[in-house]
């Protein structure tokens, strides 16, 4: 079965128009015209119902009579490139015989039969005065240009050719050169200074021995005053000894003179 012809007369009949700017609360007019001599109920219904007030948004025509419903849209952000798909629903049926309140009301709608209800669709239109329409898409525009603008890269300067040449060969051995040279003169000269320290150690010793051995001698001397000579025989292999030190001190500077030469030349 069709559904029955809306018997209520909308002005507008096709869409509502609110004209910006849309920083405010802006609000659009619907009348509605009851020619019949019957009551009419209506009731008022959106697809965007938090971006709309409306009031009445129910109520009763009487007979050849109109009523103005005020629909008014909450402050927004306009973008005039942003599709706009919202829409409004009038339904209506005739209303039963006795008075209406609230509570009748309520209960008739939720109750109503489906085949007796009536409507008619409304779509919403925003406009804007030509200046600011104009500058809106002008914002809009250098938005998009702005995010269309590719990020800075840092310019950082490449490394020279010198910088990027691999070390040679050749440096590497002439580094390797210089590190041995290096260590070997090291190690030579602490060997030097140890042989030196050597030596002097035992020029020491024998300096001491031979002290001692003139000491004893003396005291030998002193305690017989005779000629006799029997106890220096027994002597005689530590005055020989006596006589080594002088051989040993041309020898330790014989050592000391050829190394020293040897890392001066």
């Amino acid at each position: 079965m069709s559904k029955l012809e809306q018997v209520l007369i909308l002005e507008p009949s096709g869409e509502l128009k609110f004209k910006g700017p849309f920083t405010e609360v802006v609000t659009s007019n619907l009348k509605l015209n009851n020619p019949t001599d019957k009551r009419v109920c209506f009731k008022v219904k959106t697809t965007a119902p938090r971006r709309y007030c409306v009031r009445p948004n129910s109520g009763v025509v009487e007979p050849s009579s109109s009523i103005n419903v005020s629909v008014m849209l909450q402050p927004f952000d306009y973008d005039p490139q942003e599709k706009n798909k919202h829409k409004f629903m009038v339904q209506s049926m005739f209303a039963p015989e006795g008075g209406i309140d609230n509570e009748t009301m309520l209960n008739m709608w939720k109750d109503a039969d489906q085949t007796q209800l009536m409507d008619s669709k409304l779509k919403c239109v925003f406009e804007l005065p030509p200046e600011a329409l104009e500058n809106d898409l002008d914002a809009a525009k250098e938005a998009k240009e702005v995010a269309a603008v590719p990020p800075v890269k840092p310019n950082i300067p490449k490394p020279s050719p010198e910088a990027k040449r691999p070390v040679t060969q050749e440096a590497t051995v002439a580094v390797k050169t210089v590190n041995v040279g290096s260590s070997a003169s090291d190690s030579e000269m602490k060997k030097v200074l140890d042989e030196c320290r050597r030596l002097q150690a035992e020029v020491s010793k024998l300096q001491a021995e031979n002290a001692q051995i003139k000491d004893d001698g003396l005291r030998q001397r002193k305690a017989t005053p005779s000629d006799n000579q029997t106890f220096t025989t027994e002597f005689a292999p530590v005055a020989q000894r006596s006589a080594i030190p002088p051989v040993l001190y041309l020898l330790a500077a014989v050592i000391l003179g050829f190394i020293l030469g040897k890392f001066i030349l």
